[in-house]
């Protein structure tokens, strides 16, 4: 089907088959599938819609949403006969939840059994801060509240940390000094131990040398003695022949690496004192810096360091964790001010607009034949930051004169909730641009002449946006721009439901009918056309 802006009308007999287009719609708006509500539950169910979004702005929600953006939107339900369901936005699969987000801004189904949101204070404050054109306002205070429960979070944990930090902040400060005290340098643990095992075999390290210096040097017998008188030798042949000359210099080599040995013997020697205050200090660093690692579980100097600047950074954090909560409570303050300035605007621009939609509600209620309509909206103004700033709105209504003012779920009955929503959305449509709105058979029970007036509303509503309405009623029946017929006839055994657009001359027809049954009469066709017309 393709349906008009404007008015649209949709009748048909009871039973006829109207919640077939409600159901589809539900599906495409992100209701769960239902197999019971399958003609037959055998075959894949497609049901698609085409929307119109260039005035909806949700160039935001599509992009928060990941859905590709497209002026004509195409959103499709498929439903296979295991049961299972699958979603699609311009051909991109979506889950049920992005695409009830959607269908909120797509289109509003209102039936007389459907005005629980009318009595959340929440649709309540969107209705005041539509007049009052509070979005800019809302959405720089939504913004800044996020950023202001982000700074207390982050003061909270800073605190919590302080609680922790100070019960660890002795022992840091003591593991710290004992490395800091213990003046670690990188290697030195193998230079000491080194020296450790120098001066603590120095006896049996001076016997082992001075033996060496024996050898080498002993009068006649010494290793630098023989050899020398070798090189001697050898020298007196290195003459005759080139063999001999290699013979000789090797020799000679022998002679110059033995004297070489012999002189860092002697130095070694002479380098070589016991200490044993040295070797006290040493063995006592070495204790230290084995008990540090086993203390610390570590395997080398180098992780002890790495330990002691973690350390430092702990207890520097601990002794100037009070100047950085303390500027963290100055950001706070200060967002909490602009948070207070906001809130002042959006509580002022509310006020002004409350006596302008207590008058306009009134007005229409009176139309709608709840002549003592009366409202009692009040905003105070408190300590607490909600979600849409710092207001808490009362939000009263009585039907009767001298009647007592009350919650509107308990002061008005179903047809009255109806007809204050329905003058609600209609104060709305002046000030925002909203999704299409369905009227499902909100006229049950409502007279001609109120009907008349619905009808009116209804149609007023349509000059800014796409309204349809499924009535029993002729008076509103006739003032719809497109008309629409619902009906059911059987083929081939098998109940088919259709929905058809009326012309001109079979819209007479079914409002003549509305007006006197099948069998019209010559006045009702006559009614008809003067309520065309």
């Amino acid at each position: 089907m393709d349906f008009n802006d404007g008015f649209s009308i949709i009748t048909g007999e009871t039973g006829a088959g109207k919640s077939i287009l409600l159901g589809g719609l539900s599906l495409i708006l992100g209701k769960r599938a239902d197999l019971n509500s399958l003609k037959d539950s055998s075959q894949k169910c497609i049901i698609e819609a085409v929307f119109n979004i260039s005035s909806y702005n949700l160039k935001t929600l599509y992009k928060d949403e990941d859905f590709d953006y497209e002026a004509q939107t195409i959103i499709r339900r498929e439903i296979l006969p295991s049961g299972k369901s699958r979603a699609f936005v311009n051909d991109s699969p979506v889950n049920l939840n992005s695409l009830q987000l959607l269908g909120e801004r797509l289109i509003d189904i209102h039936s007389q059994h459907q005005t629980l949101q009318l009595t959340s204070n929440t649709f309540q404050f969107q209705v005041i801060d539509a007049l009052a054109n509070n979005e800019d306002e809302l959405q720089n205070y939504k913004k800044e509240l996020k950023s202001y429960k982000n700074l207390q979070k982050e003061l909270e944990d800073l605190l919590d940390f302080k609680t922790q930090a100070i019960k660890e902040h002795d022992y840091n400060s003591y593991l710290l000094n004992e490395l800091i005290e213990a003046n670690l340098v990188q290697g030195e643990l193998e230079t000491l131990e080194e020296e450790y095992e120098t001066l603590n075999n120095i006896e049996g390290i001076q016997e082992k040398l001075a033996e060496g210096y024996q050898l080498l040097n002993e009068d006649e017998f010494g290793i630098l003695s023989k050899l020398t008188a070798l090189k001697n030798g050898l020298q007196k042949l290195s003459g005759f022949s080139s063999k001999y000359e290699d013979v000789f210099n090797r020799a000679n080599s022998s002679l110059i690496e033995m004297d070489d040995l012999f002189n860092e013997i002697n130095e070694l020697q002479d380098g070589l004192d016991a200490d044993p205050n040295r070797l006290e200090i040493v063995d006592t660093k070495l204790k230290m810096i084995h008990n540090l690692m086993q203390k610390h579980v570590s395997a080398d100097i180098s992780e002890l360091i790495t330990i002691k600047s973690q350390l430092e950074e702990k207890v520097a954090i601990t002794e100037n964790l009070d100047d950085t909560i303390q500027k963290k409570q100055d950001e706070i303050a200060s967002k909490e001010s602009h948070l207070n300035s906001i809130s002042k605007d959006i509580h002022k621009k509310r006020n002004v607009v409350i006596p302008e939609l207590k008058q306009q509600l009134e007005t229409i209620l009176i139309s709608l034949g709840i002549p003592n309509a009366q409202f009692k909206i009040e905003t105070l103004y408190s300590d607490a930051f909600f979600t849409n700033g710092k207001d808490v709105l009362s939000f009263l209504f009585s039907a009767n004169k001298g009647g007592s003012f009350n919650e509107l779920k308990k002061a008005a009955s179903g047809g009255e909730l109806s007809r204050i929503m329905l003058a609600i959305k209609s104060v709305l449509a002046k000030y925002i641009q909203m999704p299409t709105i369905m009227f499902d058979e909100i006229d049950t029970g409502v007279s001609g002449e109120i009907s008349n007036k619905m009808g009116d509303i209804m149609l007023e509503m349509s000059k800014t946006m796409q309204v349809f309405s499924i009535t029993h009623l002729p008076q509103i029946a006739a003032k719809g721009h497109s008309h629409f017929k619902v009906y059911k006839e059987d083929i081939n055994e098998v109940t088919q439901t259709n929905l058809i657009k009326l012309n001109h001359d079979e819209r007479i027809v079914e409002i003549a009918q509305m007006l006197g049954g099948v069998e019209m009469s010559t006045s009702a066709i006559a009614h008809a056309k003067e309520l065309l017309n």
